[in-house]
């Protein structure tokens, strides 16, 4: 689905973890909505983000290269600060309770299968405008035991695979690899930790 309002999102930059996984892809539709994309291996990238992607990949890969590259406790800062974050597949997990520890959930890695299981899905998101979104879900984690602050905006077979907590946003399956870039465009539209969704009528 075309975005017809990345009018005023050239000013912003968006940083996008890249010590592994699928960082490309998600800063090819940064681009496409009219943002800056900077990728994120090293403390002194985080510097003037206005929004950060921490995008799918290997969760235990991801974590050693944070710890390698000292980058767990600026990226907590920079969360902590209000700065609109989206985790998608293992970064949710990245995200969680026993990992960063900055998002109120328990993730169950590889929830729905391995490699050979993966599959796509339509998921209707609370908050989205637009209808469904097509989702592609690839060795996908759910959401489990989720804090009382955060919103369970969508599904899959009743798991929660779409959530918000204030100014994070995190999700199972990988929008970048689908033509759809809304849940990009809502990101760049968020302000920081006070934002709220806004339900479509």
């Amino acid at each position: 689905m075309a975005s017809t309002s990345g009018e005023g999102f050239g000013s912003k930059v968006v940083g996008i973890l890249a010590l592994q996984g699928g960082f490309e892809a998600h800063a090819k539709m940064v681009r496409s909505l009219g943002a800056r994309a900077r990728e994120v291996r090293v403390p002194a990238d985080l510097e003037g983000l206005h929004a950060l992607i921490i995008p799918g990949g290997e969760s235990t890969v991801m974590t050693l290269g944070i710890e390698r590259e000292g980058l767990a406790e600026p990226l907590r800062s920079l969360v902590r600060a209000g700065t609109p974050v989206l985790g998608t597949c293992a970064g949710m997990i990245m995200l969680d309770r026993e990992h960063l520890g900055l998002l109120d959930v328990s993730t169950r890695r590889n929830a729905f299968g391995r490699q050979i299981r993966s599959f796509e899905a339509d998921v209707d998101l609370a908050g989205l405008r637009g209808g469904p979104m097509h989702a592609v879900f690839i060795r996908a984690p759910w959401v489990a035991e989720p804090g009382a602050g955060v919103e369970i905006l969508g599904r899959v077979e009743d798991h929660p695979v779409a959530v918000r907590q204030g100014n994070m946003l995190a999700v199972s399956f990988h929008p970048e690899l689908a033509a759809d870039p809304r849940l990009h465009e809502l990101l760049l539209q968020m302000n920081g930790s006070d934002e709220r969704v806004t339900r479509a009528g």
